[in-house]
């Protein structure tokens, strides 16, 4: 077998994200994107050190676990889901026994609790980035989701079956209103064109929705001949696009509907100028009887409901705060921080995103939490300045896991137990190497599936400090003669 070469195989296993493990004539391939089971035909494109990994060119064979007829019209073609097709309870199978077979590579013993799915697994999404572009070069405007392996190309999504229907209905009549007045999108190469990406975000409790169309701010087109910048043929051509949305049959109701200019080079949803159209730039969700302030860009995760799943496996976790110092690092919007605070004498959030701590510290005063302090800046350099002595450490970084030099700060602390939180398991398992060798034991471990049909878990640890394990043997010091008066009676 060499580089070049087409071949076929059945899919043993998959490794984490989305690694099918199959073999050729004895020898190992690494093949993306496939389930276990599935028959595929693949060509080998890389092939050195006795590793061999192959491209994905066809299904051949549908795997004994799988219900074709029930997958996303859009599985396999959009790059955003990889378990279209296969039952949810197979779903939580196959991410379970990923997350357990990495933890078992550095653990020696402990509890798995298995994994617990999301409340639901269709529509569950509070948040979409759609971008704009064409399925292929010079096609037709297109809105939606990166094809699979394409930078460049996108797919348009109107039957996604991971967001709201009323996501859809936005999309599309975003698309067929821009598609009849022919306005181009936004190239990524040349740096030229108006259409950039299409932000929708659901509040799930409510319905409310904030929308988003990201422009860039090239408006000179719109003026023609006439004289000026075009800025007020833009507005015109805004005006004309809220009122579209406005009048569609929706579940739920428009909180605002935005117009954000970005110019930045970067293909990154950001903003240089927020103006609002219809109602607000903000709503209201809640999590677990807190209320958080949501805006375009605000950091909360994007299942509402599997959030609630999580950080109640947490808390769990945590146990009792009552007159405990609580350490959240990388504390994000402050949620996991707002929810242990309560009974807490005090909890400290550190989180490099100076936009999330700001809204953090926003959530904590909106729900009357007056022992909650939030800081700006990264971990390894601001867990030096902390005057607080923790009682309890949270974890929650982001996908590339704690800097090496971090852990040893962390371990220095002492803390009786630790709660790590990952939504990348191959980095969890690699902290946790030298978490267990500062004295560290892994106890329990519990999935949450957050992200259904995707490859993605999150994953809760708990660990205990054995150095500060009491002793087994009790001892008891006795004073004989008080003894001897209570055995005589005179006591």
């Amino acid at each position: 077998m060499k580089k070049g070469d087409i071949c076929e195989a059945v899919v043993e296993k998959i490794d984490f994200p989305n690694k099918g493990i199959l073999h050729v004539d004895g020898e190992r391939v690494i093949v993306k994107n496939a389930v276990p089971g599935q028959k595929v035909r693949f060509v080998i494109n890389k092939k050195r050190k006795g590793k061999c990994e192959g491209r994905l060119l066809e299904v051949v064979g549908h795997s004994p676990i799988e219900q074709p007829d029930r997958a996303c019209p859009h599985g396999g073609i959009c790059g955003g889901c990889l378990y279209q097709g296969l039952p949810y309870e197979e779903q939580l199978k196959i991410k379970g026994e990923q997350v357990k077979g990495l933890i078992d590579e550095v653990c020696d013993s402990y509890e798995f609790q298995g994994i617990k799915g999301s409340p639901i697994y269709e529509g569950y999404r509070n948040k979409m980035e759609f971008s704009f572009g064409d399925e292929y070069k010079d096609g037709p405007l297109a809105l939606g989701m990166h094809r699979r392996g394409s930078f460049y190309d996108i797919v348009t999504t109107p039957e996604c079956r991971i967001v709201h229907p009323d996501f859809c209905k936005i999309l599309e009549a975003t698309l067929e209103y821009f598609s009849s007045r022919k306005i181009g999108y936004y190239r990524k190469l040349q740096h030229t064109g108006y259409l950039r990406h299409l932000l929708v975000r659901r509040a799930v409790k409510t319905g409310e929705i904030l929308t988003a169309l990201v422009t860039s701010g090239q408006t000179e087109v719109f003026a023609g001949d006439t004289q000026g910048d075009g800025r007020a043929q833009e507005q015109e051509l805004l005006k004309g696009w809220m009122e579209a949305l406005k009048e569609l049959p929706l579940e739920g109701s428009f909180a605002g509907i935005l117009h954000i200019r970005n110019d930045s080079l970067a293909d990154v949803v950001q903003s240089d100028e927020t103006q609002v159209l219809y109602g607000k730039d903000y709503f209201y969700e809640e999590l677990l009887g807190l209320t958080f302030r949501i805006s375009p860009f605000s950091f909360f995760q994007t299942n509402s409901l599997g959030a609630e799943v999580l950080y109640e496996t947490a808390r769990s976790y945590i146990g009792e705060t009552k007159d405990k110092v609580v350490f959240d690092l990388y504390s994000g919007t402050g949620t996991i921080a707002q929810i242990t605070s309560p009974v807490a004498d005090k909890v400290v959030g550190v989180e490099i995103v100076e936009e999330a701590v700001e809204a953090a510290r926003k959530n904590a005063a909106f729900n009357g939490l007056e022992n909650c302090e939030f800081i700006a800046g990264d971990v390894l350099k601001v867990i030096d300045e902390l005057t607080d002595r923790p009682d309890i450490i949270i974890l929650d970084p982001p996908r590339d896991g704690i800097h090496p030099k971090a852990i040893g700060k962390i371990i220095e602390f002492g803390v009786d137990r630790m709660v790590y939180i990952s939504c990348k398991p191959t980095s969890l398992a690699r902290d946790l190497v030298p978490l267990q060798e500062g004295g560290y034991k892994v106890e329990k471990v519990c999935c949450v599936d957050m992200f259904p049909f995707t490859s993605g878990i999150e994953t809760v640890v708990l660990l205990g400090n054995q150095k500060t394990k009491p002793d087994s043997h009790i001892k008891l010091s006795v004073d004989m003669d008080e003894f001897n008066k209570v055995k005589n009676g005179e006591k």
